[in-house]
């Protein structure tokens, strides 16, 4: 092994020492070293983390479609969420989602490394919880009680206007997948003071929703999901000539995945792109 590496092996080493001994010792220290391995926790991290303080986001963090965050995640560097690599960090915190392989979840634990879990958000009412615990993971919790009020505030403003009849949306995503009531994307939906139509047909998580029985709702406006490059069959719901024939029925597409998926603030920016869209159905 050549001497660098050495030296680098031994620092490492040595910093997560240092940093067990604080955890043994019960010092409530803030990490200095922390990795995220999950796209939302990239993003909630990069919002509340002190400078310098992550070293290292997830894959996905720079990619523009998923991520909300692409231009402060470019200054740093990108991990592939595996034990191994993450280990040799040295990181003294890992944040994590429920979805995070478990093998890489243990692993790291096993090797004495702290990792905190954070689930995915149900609802917009699920933002400020996820907030409050990346605070408490970062040793910020100042910054997130200011984060979490100052969501909040948006959050009224955007539905200060509620309509007494509300437009009928659907979401449709590729392979004709839908979202209820009880989701993230459907929260936004009603924050945003528009009418699920998956109700209607007694879907309350994801689920489908076929083309035929689609056209039969005829809602008011139909949602799309993202068309990626290149072709696929699973697309083909999404330019359908039915949908096209539905003439009082708005084609409103993409859903840009960044501003719907993740627990965070950036979810206001998909409320707003709602409520804006309802305001254009209600003038028509």
């Amino acid at each position: 092994m050549p001497r660098s590496e050495i030296i680098g092996t031994i620092a490492r080493a040595l910093a997560r020492a240092a940093a067990l001994c604080l955890v043994a010792s019960g010092a409530a220290a803030q990490p200095h070293r922390v990795v995220s391995v999950n796209l939302c926790t990239d993003q909630l991290a990069l919002m509340l983390a002190a400078p310098g303080q992550l070293i290292s986001v997830s894959r996905l963090a720079h990619d523009p479609q998923s991520s909300s965050m692409v231009a402060a995640a470019s200054a740093l560097p990108a991990n592939g969420s595996t034990a191994e690599e993450v280990y040799l960090l040295a990181p003294d915190l890992v944040l994590a989602g429920t979805f995070t392989a478990p093998a890489t979840v243990n692993m790291l634990r096993g090797l004495g490394i702290r990792v905190e879990v954070f689930a995915p958000a149900q609802s917009l009412d699920d933002v400020p919880a996820r907030i409050a615990q990346m605070g408490k993971a970062l040793n910020r919790e100042p910054q997130a009680a200011a984060m979490i009020e100052d969501y909040r505030a948006a959050l009224a403003g955007l539905q200060d206007d509620a309509p007494a009849s509300r437009p009928r949306a659907a979401l449709s995503y590729v392979n004709n997948y839908t979202s209820g009531d009880a989701t993230l994307a459907g929260d936004i939906l009603r924050a945003a003071g528009l009418a699920n139509v998956a109700t209607e047909v007694g879907l309350s998580s994801v689920g489908t929703i076929a083309l035929e029985e689609l056209v039969m709702l005829a809602p008011d406006v139909i949602i799309q999901g993202r068309n990626y490059p290149g072709y696929a069959r699973a697309e083909d719901n999404l330019d359908h000539p039915a949908l096209h024939g539905l003439k009082d029925t708005v084609l409103a597409g993409e859903l840009t995945d960044r501003d719907w998926i993740c627990g965070t603030p950036q979810v206001l920016e998909a409320v707003a792109a709602m409520r804006a869209l309802r305001l254009r159905l209600e003038v028509r």
